[in-house]
Parts: structure tokens; C-alpha cells; sequence
């Protein structure tokens, strides 16, 4: 019994030998030297066929060790994103997915498959002992860091193609490593609108006081490294797609070869009187949260307007620090539209608990200033005014992309871009992803859809590369959401319309699984408080091309005995 993994993008056995027919290649030996010495970890019979079970190499080196098919295999044992142990996550046919955020791993090379996250994990070599005790090699290179990157090309001069990518957010950040990662040696130019390199944006509306050395993905030495050409604080003002041009703000006329565009969207400010005065903030950005913090005090009587994501973290973010937090949301309960109204409810009981005035089945007609142009109140759809010296708007956003007018790409009324299931667009060469796409989900929605979520922009980001780079890799992307509310973490997968809604567990403990089902009987998406890691298994069971019906979570006794599916085999693609 041996198992064997790769390190990098390489597999290495756990046994070799020459071939002694000198008209043989010689199969490649893995560099002894690279390795450390054999550790000892556990007894194979420890585990059980499918189980995972998590193992000190040293002192501080934990490992993920996996049997699946009568084979072991080990990597790094924390998810790369947040660090979540992938012990406790969904494992499935050859991958294990984290337990928090649904980032997928493959168990052969510990490349990362889907996202949220930027790195790969580091594997070991497997080797099984006469004594029967599992045996494990780690590249001395690893054992530093929990994570790594995979390797990237160089650029060579000789090569003279050009591709771009314009965004620097999430989806922008995956491209180009990706690009260089698969093979791509030519020039490579990100264009980012900001004035910072990519960062982690979902953490602005959760925690405000971040600075963007605690935020970014990678530091300016890793693009350089890579060979990749930053412009920061640099827009797209125009596509050329006959002449293969980009057209930015800084006045440069860009030539490309493929293109790939993930500009994203940017906050919605409502036709509202008084919208323009001072310390009315919109909150998409880091300046956003920047000019927030600026601006709030112990005395500051905040008002967020709108119930959504944002606009509840905002407020969660904040309530500790003013004087006092009122949401002001035209629904009954917030997030009614994505979670139905038993969980809305609970939702708004938590903030309540928690000292935030909830004025739901309102809005806000008119933003009263003072002679210096601030806000000092608002008045709502009741004609009742509140006082408000900070007032947030979390009410939507708006697609960037009106540069592509005149472009030929084609552009859907709501600004989105159709594209293809390798995330082209209507014009050769030209790639579109992120928040501005309209593409293929797997799952049951058989329409296109645009959704603004920031684990499909990473994926979308990594598709389109390999495709760009010649490649073809189709979407098999299955949305997944997830929040921290209060020190209670909400998670979301999947996609669709739904007639009912099942709760499994306890809406009051905030311990619970929700289950979406629709008018065919068939689950459409899955969500939880405290019960990880039933959504990163619904996510993985969809990713497998399995579906969930009620007929698989009607026993109240085991309404999670659906799990089990993950580990059969995979249904067969004619």
C-alpha cells in the first residue's frame, strides 16, 4: 500500500526505479535533497477508507492525510484563504473543500480549484513503512509557510503577445497569476482603477480599521518578480476591439492580444434630496471605509440605508464604536430576498440583541443638511426624521461597464456582458468576468445569470486565464456566499427560486441548516449558522453534478444523511 502525491504542479511517486533499456526514458527521480528525512505519524491502519484525519509532522507542521480508494495522500492541513482545518471540511472525489468558505483543493497536487483564496496547498510524499506506520516527506521549502504559490513562467522577450486585464479587483488578482502559472511569457499589464494593488475587499465592510498592508493579496516585489506591469489609479475609458485596443485614462493606447475584463461595479446612490451632502458615504472601496472611520466619533448617530450584506456589516462594525446604529430597510425583515422571512427575522432579533434600532418597511425621502453641508437628519417614508450625522448607503450597485459602448462587445440592459461557458464574450479575444458577467452556473439554473459574488470573480479570474492561454476550460462554478455577523458565521450555496424553506436545527441558537426547495421538489441552495460543514458539502454534491431532492432530508431524525452521496461515484457525462 503507497500512496504518492506531487509537490508543485509535479507528482512525485513514493517508489522508483530506473528502467535499465537505455532506448527508455528514464523516469525522473524526485530530488531526495529537496526532501526532508521520513517522519512517522500514524499506524495505515488508523484510517479508515474516506476519512481524513489531521497529523503533526513536527512541532509546527500539520498535515491533512487522506484515504480514498485504498490510497493515502497528504497536504497542508489548513485552508489557505482564512485557515480553516480541512479536517472538518467536505471531502469529495479526489478534493477536500473548506469547511468556512467552500475553497476547493485537489488532494493529488494540493492546487487550489476554487475559491475564495490566491494559494495552493503544500503536499508530501507518502510512503507506507514494512511496520505498517504512514511515513511522510516534506519539501524543506514548505515547511515555513502553510501555503505556496504554483509555480510561474518568465517572461521572455522573444515573446511578443500582449494580454491584459483590466480590473484589480478579486477576479483581476487571480488572472494574471494564473496567466503566469499557465504557461503565458509575454507582456502582461493589469490595469487597476484604485490606487492600491489587489486586496482582500471583503473585509472593509466587517472590519474598517484594516490598513491595506493587513488587506492586499501580495506586496509590489511579487508582480515584479512575476513580470507583471501594474498601473494603479489607472481606468479603461475605451475598447477598441477592431484595432485590438484599450484606451485608458492615463492616455495610453494599449495594443492587446486577448483581453480580459472584470471591472466590477460601483455603489448606487438613490435620486434622493440631499444625497450630495458631506458624510453621506456609499461602501465599496477601501477609501470608502477609510473616509468612514474618519469621519466617526463616540458622538456619532450612524444610519445605514438598505438591508443588505454590506449595509448590515457595516453596521455590525460600527455599532460598538458610536453613539448609535439605525438600519433603515423597505423590506419586513432584512434579507428577506436571499434567506425568506423566518430567517430574516432572526436576523433582525440579533441586531436588535445587540443594540442596532431596526426601521424596517421604510426608507429614507429626503437627507436634511446643516449650513455647513452636513447631514443632521433624515427623514423617513412615515415623514418621521431621526437624527444622523453619518449616514451609509448600502443600495446597490451599478455595472462598470459603459466604456464598452461603441466596443462591439454586446451589453444586457442591466450593463452585464453574456458570455461564454470559457467566459468569452461576443468578440474573439475578448474575455469578460467578475460581477459584470452574465454566464452558466452549475446547478439548476439553466439561464445565464449575473451574480456579484467574490468566490465566483476568483474563479471566473482562474478560467478565463486558462483559456486565454490556450487551454479549454468550461465554468463549473457553484455561488457560494458567506458573512460574519456578529461572531456568527452565515453561509450560502447555490442559486435559484424557491416555494419553501426547511429548517433543520434551531433559528433561536442561531445553530441551524436551511434548506430551499422549489416547486419541482428539488433543493436549489442550502444555508447554516453554526452547522459547518453542511454548505461546503451542498456546494461539493452540486460541483459533482448531483442534486438534493426533499425525498433526501425529510427524515427529521437524519436530515443529513445526504452527505453520504459526495463519495459515490460521479454520474457519467455522455
Amino acid at each position: 500500500m503507497g500512496g504518492a502525491v506531487g509537490s508543485y504542479q509535479s507528482k512525485c511517486t513514493s517508489s522508483t526505479s530506473i528502467s535499465k533499456d537505455t532506448n527508455m526514458p528514464a523516469i525522473q527521480i524526485p530530488d531526495i535533497v529537496d526532501y526532508t528525512d521520513p517522519v512517522a505519524v500514524c499506524n495505515a491502519a488508523d484510517l479508515k477508507e474516506n476519512e481524513m484525519k489531521q497529523v503533526d509532522f513536527d512541532e509546527d507542521t500539520r498535515v491533512l492525510l487522506v484515504k480514498q480508494n485504498g490510497r493515502l495522500q497528504a497536504v497542508g492541513a489548513k485552508c489557505t484563504h482564512y485557515g480553516a482545518p480541512l479536517n472538518t471540511g467536505a471531502l469529495g472525489q479526489g478534493r477536500v473543500r473548506c469547511p468556512w468558505h467552500g475553497a476547493c483543493f485537489d488532494l493529488e497536487t494540493g492546487d487550489i480549484e476554487d475559491f475564495p483564496g490566491l494559494d495552493s496547498l503544500p503536499c508530501f510524499n507518502v510512503e507506507v513503512s514494512s511496520e505498517g506506520m504512514v511515513m511522510l516527506r516534506a519539501k524543506r521549502s514548505d515547511l515555513a509557510k502553510s501555503k505556496r504559490v504554483k509555480n510561474m513562467v518568465a517572461r521572455k522577450p522573444e515573446d511578443q503577445r500582449c494580454f491584459i486585464v483590466v480590473g484589480g479587483g478579486p477576479s483581476g488578482a487571480v488572472c494574471v497569476e494564473t496567466l503566469r502559472q499557465e504557461g503565458f511569457t509575454g507582456r502582461l499589464i493589469l490595469v487597476s482603477r484604485e490606487n492600491y494593488l489587489p486586496y482582500d475587499r471583503i473585509k472593509i465592510s466587517k472590519a474598517m480599521n484594516l490598513d491595506i498592508e493587513q488587506l492586499r493579496f501580495r506586496d509590489e516585489e511579487f508582480y515584479k518578480q512575476h513580470d507583471i506591469e501594474v498601473w494603479l489609479g489607472v481606468g479603461a475609458s475605451k475598447l477598441d476591439t477592431a484595432q485590438k485596443e484599450l484606451h485608458c485614462t492615463n492616455g495610453y493606447v494599449v495594443k492587446y492580444d486577448k483581453i480580459y475584463i472584470a471591472t466590477g461595479c460601483s455603489s448606487f446612490k438613490p435620486p434622493i434630496p440631499g444625497v450630495n451632502l458631506n458624510n453621506v458615504k456609499t461602501i465599496r472601496e477601501l477609501d470608502d471605509t477609510k473616509s468612514i472611520i474618519a469621519a466617526v466619533t463616540e458622538e456619532t448617530r450612524v444610519v445605514c440605508l438598505g438591508a443588505s450584506f454590506i449595509a448590515l456589516e457595516a453596521a455590525a462594525a460600527l455599532v460598538s464604536k458610536v453613539a448609535s446604529v439605525t438600519v433603515v430597510g423597505r423590506d419586513k425583515v432584512p434579507l428577506k430576498a436571499a434567506f425568506g422571512e423566518q430567517i430574516g427575522q432572526r436576523v433582525a432579533q440579533l441586531f436588535e440583541d445587540n443594540k442596532v434600532t431596526m426601521r424596517m418597511e421604510s426608507g429614507i425621502t429626503e437627507i436634511i443638511g446643516d449650513d455647513d453641508g452636513k447631514v443632521v437628519e433624515v427623514q423617513l417614508a412615515d415623514e418621521s426624521r431621526i437624527p444622523c450625522d453619518l449616514l451609509i448607503l448600502g443600495t446597490g450597485s451599478t455595472l462598470n461597464t459603459q466604456f464598452l459602448a461603441k466596443s462591439g462587445v454586446r451589453i444586457n440592459r442591466n450593463g452585464s456582458v453574456d458570455v461564454t461557458d470559457f467566459l468569452e464574450s461576443n468578440v474573439p479575444d475578448v474575455y469578460v468576468g467578475g460581477d459584470i458577467a452574465n454566464a452558466h452556473i452549475h446547478g439548476l439554473a439553466h439561464d445565464r445569470v449575473n451574480i456579484g459574488h467574490y468566490q465566483l470573480a476568483q474563479y471566473h479570474g482562474r478560467i478565463a486565464a486558462i483559456n486565454m492561454c490556450g487551454s479549454v476550460k468550461k465554468l463549473e462554478a457553484v455561488p457560494f456566499f458567506f458573512t460574519m455577523i456578529f461572531g456568527k458565521g452565515f453561509r450560502y450555496a447555490g442559486h435559484g427560486s424557491y416555494k419553501e424553506v426547511i429548517i433543520d436545527g434551531s433559528l433561536e441558537d442561531l445553530k441551524f441548516v436551511a434548506y430551499f426547495v422549489n416547486e419541482a421538489d428539488t433543493v436549489t441552495a442550502v444555508a447554516s449558522v453554526g452547522r459547518d460543514p453542511i454548505v461546503a458539502q451542498f456546494s461539493e454534491l452540486i460541483s459533482q453534478g448531483k442534486c438534493l431532492g426533499r425525498g433526501h432530508i425529510e427524515n427529521v431524525e437524519n436530515r443529513e444523511a445526504w452527505t453520504a452521496k459526495l463519495l459515490e461515484p460521479l454520474p457519467l457525462v455522455r
